[in-house]
């Protein structure tokens, strides 16, 4: 295969954890060349053959590279993706994305100006227990589906009690954009849009609880998130004329990560065990009453990094399209809008 050659700018915990254990398992199809960070940390396990670096032209006035990773906090996000259009690459950006909206779209057409693409990091697309929600929907057992919620809680009291408000700091921002995309990448552009967003430790601390319902003709879709939940809700309820499945469990490729066990050399990462099933109760065209284990759909990060492969090389539409992610950053404006202002009071 015709390799794509990579930088990362950023080498914390997103490059290390949720990006490289993925772009390594392709190395048919990537090279992983230089990765730059402001100054030099020895966190990380470097790759070996990988050129670490503190100067940002050892990325940019590379002519083999071809694709830059974005991996910052989200400030600099847009103006480290101008860089890396104006010096003649394609541009993968973590999210969130931009802060606003404008942002993102002045990026996407520098893009097209120049012919090269930019597109936003969506790896909860291919979580296991969103995988296997749309599996369920699509079976038909739930009848006509009417609600879904998705839910995604921390307890971590200490993180909004030590925090200031501010924009990309927000609750909404940091995770929303995980959850807020798997809904528009399956049900698209909603009809009506409801924002609940709460400061629980008070004004002039972080956003630390939204609450997003979002309207498609008489589906009700809800993503929902907590600092605050001592107990987790269920990842996903999806409820329908003659069923309803629940998966409490999250996706488990983040629990192996954070463990350091890694997907190269381990056929069970990120898999379901039994007991992390979800359970799907339905009545069928016989009205008898059925209660059973879901298999879960295995989830993997590496189809973000195959997909851009197939995007780059073999012409294929980009999976994560500008219009999702712009889409995206004008919903995650509308909601931190009011609070926004009143903290700016």
């Amino acid at each position: 295969m015709d390799k794509i050659t990579v930088a990362y700018i950023g080498n914390g915990k997103s490059t290390n954890r949720y990006h490289l254990p993925f772009i390594l398992k392709l190395q048919d199809r990537f090279q992983v060349k230089t990765i730059y960070a402001r100054h030099h940390s020895d966190a990380w396990t470097p790759i070996a053959g990988v050129h670490y670096t503190t100067n940002i032209d050892d990325v940019l006035d590379d002519p083999e590279v071809s694709l830059v990773v974005i991996t910052t906090p989200p400030a600099p996000h847009f103006e480290l993706a101008t860089q890396v259009l104006n010096h003649g690459k394609n541009v993968l950006v973590e999210k969130p994305f931009t802060e606003t909206s404008e942002q993102a779209r002045q990026l996407f057409a520098l893009g097209k100006e120049k012919g090269l693409l930019v597109q936003c990091y969506q790896n909860r697309r291919f979580d296991s227990d969103f995988l296997t929600l749309q599996k369920v929907i699509e079976s038909g057992k739930l009848g006509d589906l009417y609600e879904v919620e998705s839910t995604f809680d921390y307890f971590r009291p200490e993180v909004p009690t030590h925090s200031k408000f501010s924009v990309l700091g927000s609750f909404l921002y940091g995770h929303a954009t995980h959850t807020l995309d798997q809904v528009i990448s399956y049900f698209g552009k909603p009809d009506a849009t409801h924002y609940d967003l709460r400061q629980l430790m008070g004004p002039g601390h972080m956003n630390d609880y939204f609450d997003i319902d979002m309207n498609y003709g008489p589906v009700m879709v809800s993503v929902r998130s907590s600092y605050f939940r001592i107990k987790p809700r269920p990842s996903f309820i999806a409820t329908g004329t003659k069923g309803q499945f629940v998966k409490q469990s999250t996706d488990r490729q983040e629990f192996d990560l954070k463990h350091f066990y890694m997907p190269s050399g381990h056929p069970d990462f990120g898999v379901d065990r039994p007991e992390d099933y979800g359970v799907l109760t339905y009545m069928d065209a016989a009205n008898q009453y059925h209660e059973e284990r879901v298999v879960s759909e295995v989830g993997d990060y590496s189809r973000v990094y195959a997909n851009l492969y197939a995007t780059l090389k073999e012409g294929r539409r980009a999976v994560v399209t500008p219009e999702q992610t712009i889409l995206q950053m004008t919903m995650l404006e509308e909601g931190i809008a009011p609070m926004a202002a009143r903290e700016q009071q």
